[in-house]
């Protein structure tokens, strides 16, 4: 009774095309390479242990500070600055300090630091939005986050808006 359920189970797995596996069809063409069992050598690895110099390695957050201090540093237009040679503020004709250069295509010193200052502030309004979908059960912490960061992305998106538009001569506020 034993043999007709083997022979069953094997016809059926016959006749279903594509049913054996990889091992069953190269074992089932070459019996002289695997034999009726395939065994797995044993390699001995030798424990060889590599030497490692102690450099004590600075944490993540210097590493992201250092790369936002670079960021700001480049937001602030430092290759501009350095080549082109701006001044620091300007004045108008009656003596009274200008802070925003009147043409869009250059910029005084001062304007690209309070510019780069805003887009930072920017930035960081958007890495307070990342920071509150890790609060989901803690829903207070989670709305001043969001209220904080969409407070400051406002805020720098706004400003950077007034710059523009002054820098265009137009008026501020279309009233």
């Amino acid at each position: 009774m034993q043999e007709e359920r083997r022979n069953k189970t094997k016809t059926a797995k016959d006749e279903v095309l594509g049913s054996e596996t990889v091992f069953e069809k190269i074992r089932g063409r070459t019996p002289w390479i695997f034999g009726k069992a395939l065994r797995k050598p044993k390699i001995l690895f030798p424990s060889l242990k590599k030497r490692r110099m102690g450099i004590p390695l600075p944490g993540k957050s210097i590493a992201v500070i250092g790369v936002y201090i670079i960021l700001f540093l480049l937001q602030t237009g430092i290759v501009y600055l350095v080549f082109r040679e701006v001044p620091a503020l300007g004045s108008n004709q009656d003596g009274s300090p200008m802070f925003l250069y009147p043409d869009i295509n250059e910029s005084f010193i001062i304007e690209g630091i309070v510019a780069s200052i805003f887009i930072f502030m920017c930035s960081i309004g958007f890495i307070l939005l990342y920071q509150a979908s890790k609060f989901v059960y803690n829903k207070s912490v989670a709305a001043r986050y969001l209220a904080v960061g969409i407070l400051l992305i406002l805020a720098s998106f706004i400003t950077l808006q007034a710059m523009i538009t002054i820098k265009l001569g137009q008026t501020l506020f279309n009233v």
